[in-house]
């Protein structure tokens, strides 16, 4: 019962993140550099400080916690999390030279894959874990291979749709189409986007031991990988404010409130998926299996629901039969991998 809690935890998080550019649709009147920075400010410091405060036992503080880390831990945490920052700006670039479906399927199957086994790998070879490849069982393995065929179906539909399209609708919907250059930002993304869980592998002891609960315990990794990812963020956004002058956004009033509010909303329903991932993994303890490929279902679900989405905003609308079906098998398959490791 506490893994399918743990799954079910895991999937609300990914349906809330996969929620999470519903309410940007609703900032007005400000430049995607300004309301990207605002609503980061709480998606990757605000909400992801507050979470790792419930990780602290009373009697004691963030900042005891924090000081008291091992340095090195601490510091390829917060490291990996700048990386993980390259790989969140690299994805939309990715989507504009390759389309959604395409880009989108090869940088999250990269994300998946790679920050699935890119911790182990690295803890072993740098000697902090002579085991750590361990934990890459058939079952792993498995399990992000499904996963892989799931996201890669989906891509699959998302060529069929964008093949049914005029020339001048596939025009519009990719104008700058570069495949060469596409698929390596896309790789790059995927890469570096895979870094957010290699800093969760790292910074996994930053917690107060037994007087940290199991669903909390991962949450000081948490923020100090968003708190990198923030700083790669807020830099490019703040050079971006120079470059296209817009400073001003931040200085019109009378869209503050609205913009405000959403971009709370935005960031809280981004933050969600890493909260839920922190929660769902302390009631996996029992599965070191699904404890690995936590990150990987993360993964799958976020692109389950983007889906599911897709559906419910008419994105799919007039597809064809097949192309359809194709969409249902390749969320029926991701699905599939969530609980494949419990089958096998």
């Amino acid at each position: 019962m506490d893994i399918l809690i743990g799954l079910l935890i895991i999937a609300v998080g990914a349906f809330c993140q996969s929620s999470c550019y519903v309410p940007i649709n609703k900032v007005r009147a400000w430049n995607w550099e300004s309301y990207w920075l605002v609503q980061g400010v709480f998606a990757w410091l605000v909400l992801p400080l507050l979470g790792a405060l419930l990780a602290v036992p009373a009697g004691h503080s963030i900042l005891e916690l924090l000081t008291h880390a091992d340095g090195f831990h601490l510091a390829m945490t917060v490291l990996f999390g700048v990386l993980w920052g390259v790989g969140g700006l690299t994805f939309g670039l990715s989507m504009r030279y390759l389309g959604v479906a395409l880009g989108q399927s090869i940088a999250l199957g990269t994300c998946a894959a790679l920050g699935t086994a890119m911790g182990p790998v690295l803890l072993q070879a740098i000697s902090l874990e002579a085991d750590a490849m361990s934990r890459l069982t058939t079952s792993v393995i498995l399990g992000v291979v499904v996963t892989l065929a799931g996201i890669a179906i989906i891509g699959v539909a998302g060529k069929m749709k964008a093949d049914g399209l005029s020339e001048e609708e596939k025009t519009k919907a990719v104008k700058d189409f570069n495949f060469t250059k596409g698929i390596a930002i896309a790789l790059l993304s995927g890469l570096m986007s895979g870094c957010f869980n290699v800093g969760l592998e790292f910074g996994k002891d930053i917690n107060f031991g037994g007087l940290t609960p199991d669903i909390f315990k991962t949450l000081p990794a948490t923020f100090l990988v968003t708190l990198g990812g923030f700083a790669t963020n807020a830099v490019y956004c703040l050079w971006q404010n120079g470059i296209n002058h817009s400073w001003g956004d931040y200085g019109k009033r009378s869209v503050w409130a609205n913009n405000l509010f959403f971009c709370i909303l935005a960031g809280a329903l981004w933050y969600s998926q890493f909260f839920g991932l922190a929660l769902g993994k302390g009631f996996l303890t029992a599965s070191p299996t699904l404890l690995t490929l936590s990150f990987c279902i993360l993964m799958a679900l976020n692109v389950v629901f983007s889906n599911v989405w897709g559906i419910i905003l008419k994105e799919w609308q007039g597809c064809s039969r097949p192309t359809v079906a194709v969409l249902v098998l390749g969320i029926a398959v991701l699905i599939f991998a969530t609980f494949l490791p419990q089958l096998i």
